[in-house]
């Protein structure tokens, strides 16, 4: 779902120029390339001044806003949040609070970004709990799942405002107008789950969308557009997908190189591969929205490469025109 050159409207996206394992070079590589893809986005980078003043200086639409502390992979989320005020993270977060830019991206500690998020954004009134939510490749067309990792402990009416946001967000994001809403258990039947499932089930009845639970090899079967889920079985779910797509890939490479017979296989093979693996590949996404902050807030892999950056700059310029925060805010209001 894109808009093009002609009705594209200007957007402002803030990135954290120090997060991630490869910064600052390839998150100013995949910045670079977002501003030459999107010629309405304007990128407002946050980090140490001697990073994002000399990139500024020689890229059109890209502003420097100098920080002077950083906080680190292995810091403790909210603390460091607090402590470090003028950090890369809390003030990418700051300016979205203060409505300065539209979204605010960083590749940096997934913990602190979910903390400032939080406390810093702000919350959408009427939202208990944000949540991250990821985008998973399938046969098909992807699929949403939320949450991935903000919340390992949740209510029963915290799932129902997680598919709520989830359908806003395969809305604006992937197009989808009337999402299908599963929740996740180890049963289709409405009985079977934790107690927490069970509950929310009886609670999601009413949820525009929902056609019941659904099981783990749903997740990437393309049954449903958005997957509901606590953060604790969504991120242990993210991670294994993510492990097993690697291991499969590198078993597969192992195979293909392992005589002469099958290394001409393999040139054979390799575009519908390399395509295969590019479509899987989370950079395809780039980041994972935080739902229910009261602005974007895109949080990308700590790996995060020029092409991640890139992508999540496209998704976030997507997002912020099609008014994804606005369409939570409604439809939270709307259950409330």
């Amino acid at each position: 779902m894109t808009d093009s050159t002609q009705t594209r409207r200007p957007v402002r996206l803030a990135v954290d120029a120090m997060g991630g394992d490869l910064s600052p070079g390839s998150i100013l590589d995949g910045v670079a390339r977002a501003l030459d893809a999107d010629h309405e986005l304007t990128v407002v980078l946050t980090g140490a001044k001697e990073v994002v003043v000399p990139f500024a200086d020689v890229h059109e639409r890209c502003e420097a806003h100098p920080t002077t502390e950083v906080i680190g992979m292995d810091e403790h989320p909210a603390g460091a949040v607090r402590a470090k005020r003028d950090s890369s993270i809390a003030v990418g977060c700051r300016l979205v609070a203060e409505g300065a830019v539209d979204g605010f991206f960083s590749a940096g500690n997934t913990g602190a970004m979910t903390a400032a998020g939080t406390l810093i954004t702000g919350r959408i009134k009427g939202v208990a709990r944000p949540a991250i939510a990821t985008v998973i490749p399938t046969a098909g067309p992807p699929v949403i799942m939320l949450d991935s990792g903000a919340n390992a402990d949740v209510k029963p009416e915290y799932l129902v405002q997680f598919a709520l946001m989830g359908a806003a967000y395969a809305t604006a994001a992937l197009g989808v107008k009337e999402p299908r809403v599963g929740l996740l258990s180890i049963g289709s039947e409405a009985t079977k789950g934790s107690q927490l499932v069970i509950e929310a089930h009886e609670l999601m009845k009413d949820v525009p969308g929902f056609v019941g639970n659904i099981e783990g090899t749903d997740i990437t079967a393309g049954t449903v557009d958005v997957i509901v889920t606590d953060g604790f079985t969504g991120n242990v779910a993210l991670k294994l997908m993510e492990g097993l797509s690697r291991t499969l890939f590198k078993e597969l490479k192992t195979a293909m190189t392992s005589s002469a017979v099958s290394t001409l296989a393999a040139s054979v093979l390799k575009p519908k591969l390399t395509a295969l693996r590019d479509r899987l590949d989370p950079d395809a996404t780039g980041g994972a929205p935080l739902l229910g902050v009261n602005g974007l807030v895109l949080i990308g892999h700590g790996s995060s490469g020029e092409r991640a950056v890139t992508n999540a700059l496209r998704v976030g310029a997507e997002v912020v025109r099609n008014d994804l925060v606005e369409h939570i805010k409604e439809a939270i209001g709307a259950n409330s």
